[in-house]
């Protein structure tokens, strides 16, 4: 239960700063993809690497997130890494599309009870996809947060530098980037 509490304090505090709307002044709106197959999208994807994120400290490797279809057009959201000790950790959430735009999402880890509040919703956007859906880069607009995912659980490092390259080059600071060990 206390792992729960400290888990749920951890999200609602990275979710507020993912609505966070600082931008830098001297670089260019960030773009999301212009087309997003949810479909397609659905399924498990491997984190290889990713700016630190709170809730994500204790994560020592074997980061996943897994995306499911709902009904109502919600996406249910299971995201999973493992400590030091090797004890599975879980965030349970729930995304929706922004706006009108297919590749700008945000994300809520809080209880249902909580989704009129904007805070409690995150920025996820879809910066970059491989035509196959075999890898995506997803970042939020203030270019706080950015992940590199894949579907199979082991990446070609050099196709992982072009990607970490590309997204430096839109502003991240990809000199605070987290390597996920899959194993």
């Amino acid at each position: 239960m206390k792992k729960t509490l400290l888990l749920a304090a951890s999200l609602a505090a990275v979710t507020a700063l993912l609505r966070s709307s600082s931008r830098q002044r001297d670089l260019p709106e960030l773009q999301a993809v212009p087309e997003l197959d949810l479909e397609r999208y659905a399924g498990t994807w491997y984190e290889q690497a990713r700016l630190p994120l709170v809730w994500q400290s204790r994560c020592s490797g074997n980061s996943m997130a897994q995306y499911s279809l709902r009904d109502d057009g919600m996406i249910d959201v299971l995201n999973s890494c493992e400590d030091g000790d090797g004890q599975r950790i879980e965030a349970h959430g729930v995304a929706r599309l922004a706006g009108t735009h297919p590749a700008q999402l945000q994300v809520r880890f809080m209880p249902e009870l909580l989704a009129s509040l904007p805070m409690v919703w995150g920025d996820y956007w879809v910066l970059e996809l491989d035509p196959d859906y075999r890898w995506a880069v997803v970042g939020s607009p203030n270019r706080k947060y950015l992940w590199f995912l894949t579907r199979d659980k082991h990446f070609p490092k050099d196709r992982l530098d072009i990607l970490i390259l590309r997204a430096a080059e839109r502003g991240f600071d990809t000199t605070r980037l987290k390597y996920t060990p899959q194993y």
